[in-house]
């Protein structure tokens, strides 16, 4: 049902950044009323011109209420939620927006026309609202200007819709709460942004650092459902559900001369019993000096195959028909697969996000390696602390299982879980900022290359 009948109590000052009571006087009276007769309502500056799937706009959540305002009730007491989401854009220029776009003083005649009482004039303030929180929490979530392998593209974060965030703004137990507490974004970007709006910096260097940061942020999961981070300075997985940190646990990394890459992916299945398909560079490195010391006996103890090509058709070829030395001098590469068993790299299971740079996370039976401060030894892959622990999350509680002795036994997800490899060298830490060693020295470049992205947006 229709509200029929609001006064608002208080309207949203721009220039002292909060909301003010209006002077009871006639005066006042006689302005609120002129405000009124001569508002028209306009398209407005921040709605969106972009097209969204059927059923999935502003107009759609509105309808799926009957109508029923967000913001705005019979009392005034949601100015709260207005007043933070004020607050926020206030400041927006942390974001990298600009506050003026979101027609903050087209949204003001709008809240002084609503005190009239007339339903219409309600809806009006209460949908440019919506608009003005929809358009900043896309903007928000925008693409991030950093280097970032999307290999399932629909996780780039900008694609909610309209609805999807009203929705989950309007079933949030305190609307004023979810504003305030930014509770569309990842809890990283929220205490990154806190810290730059808090002005609390002491250089311009930590500044740029905090704003590269909270790019790399922007990229990260937030609202419902679970995701899986891994930060590769800190050398740590994060498993996250409904925007909350539920478990950690320690991986190892990429080397420097291997790193793991920032990437944005979808874990669809687990393999248990895997093979460890051996990249070429590795072979060189790592196996072949072995097998010109130890000949094919070293092989056969680690459970290495030589195989013909590296197609589903391949064969197992004899390795005393292969020049090992030349392997390991890098004048031609072999494939080399190990096979499920103990001494497998693979351990017990992956957990694959198919991607054309062959990063998966997996089980690792090297556990000591994980109790090294800097964990940075494997070949861009992520080997995990407990991998059961964290399949036992993903499958809601029930650890995959292989049902014989064969290799490569693929388990599906029952829903597929996003993966994030990021690379964060500066994160929220109880109420301050740790900063964390640039491990791939990517973040030179990446400032450069965000500051030429400032520079052309400013233009």
């Amino acid at each position: 049902m229709l509200v029929s009948a609001v006064k608002l109590t208080a309207s949203y000052d721009w220039r002292v950044g909060r909301f003010v009571r209006p002077a009871r006087s006639s005066f006042w009276l006689l302005l609120t009323l002129a405000l009124t007769a001569l508002w028209v309502p306009t398209a407005s500056a921040f709605a969106q011109a972009e097209r969204y799937p059927v059923g999935e706009s502003v107009d759609d959540f509105y309808a799926g209420r009957n109508g029923e305002p967000l913001w705005l009730d019979r009392d005034g007491n949601n100015a709260a939620a207005a007043q933070s989401l004020f607050d926020l854009i206030r400041t927006a220029q942390v974001d990298g927006l600009d506050p003026e776009s979101y027609a903050p003083r087209e949204l003001d005649r709008a809240l002084r026309a609503a005190w009239s009482s007339n339903p219409g004039t309600i809806r009006r303030a209460d949908r440019l609202l919506s608009e003005m929180f929809v358009a900043y929490a896309r903007d928000m979530r925008r693409t991030p200007a950093v280097d970032m392998i999307w290999v399932d593209p629909e996780l780039k974060s900008a694609a909610v819709t309209p609805r999807q965030l009203l929705k989950a703004a309007a079933t949030a137990p305190s609307l004023e709460r979810y504003v305030s507490s930014i509770a569309w974004m990842n809890p990283i970007y929220v205490g990154l942004r806190q810290a730059l709006v808090g002005g609390a910096l002491t250089s311009p260097a930590e500044h740029d650092l905090l704003r590269l940061n909270l790019e790399r942020a922007r990229a990260l999961p937030g609202g419902a459902g679970k995701a899986v981070i891994v930060n590769a300075t800190a050398a740590e997985l994060v498993m996250m559900e409904d925007g909350q940190i539920v478990d950690t646990m320690r991986v190892v990394v990429g080397k420097p001369v291997h790193p793991t890459p920032m990437m944005a992916a979808l874990i669809r299945f687990t393999s248990l019993n895997p093979y460890w398909n051996v990249p070429a560079d590795l072979a060189a490195e790592r196996i072949a000096p072995n097998v010109v010391k130890g000949g094919a006996p070293y092989l056969r103890r680690k459970g290495y195959q030589l195989l013909s090509s590296w197609s589903d058709t391949a064969t197992v070829v004899d390795p005393a028909t292969i020049d090992w030395t030349a392997v390991a001098a890098r004048k031609f590469d072999v494939r080399v697969r190990q096979l499920p068993g103990p001494e497998n790299a693979m351990g017990r299971m992956k957990f694959m996000f198919p991607n054309a740079q062959g990063i998966y996370l997996h089980d690792t039976p090297e556990k000591k390696l994980l109790g090294e401060e800097s964990r940075m030894f494997s070949g861009g892959c992520v080997r995990l602390e407990d991998a059961p622990r964290l399949a036992r999350w993903l499958y809601g509680g029930t650890e995959p299982s292989a049902t014989s002795d064969d290799p490569e036994q693929r388990v599906d997800l029952p829903r597929p879980v996003p993966v994030f490899l990021t690379y964060l060298t500066a994160v929220p830490a109880g109420g301050t900022i740790a900063y964390l060693p640039d491990v791939y020295n990517r973040d030179p470049a990446a400032l450069a290359m965000l500051d030429g992205v400032s520079r052309v947006a400013s233009r």
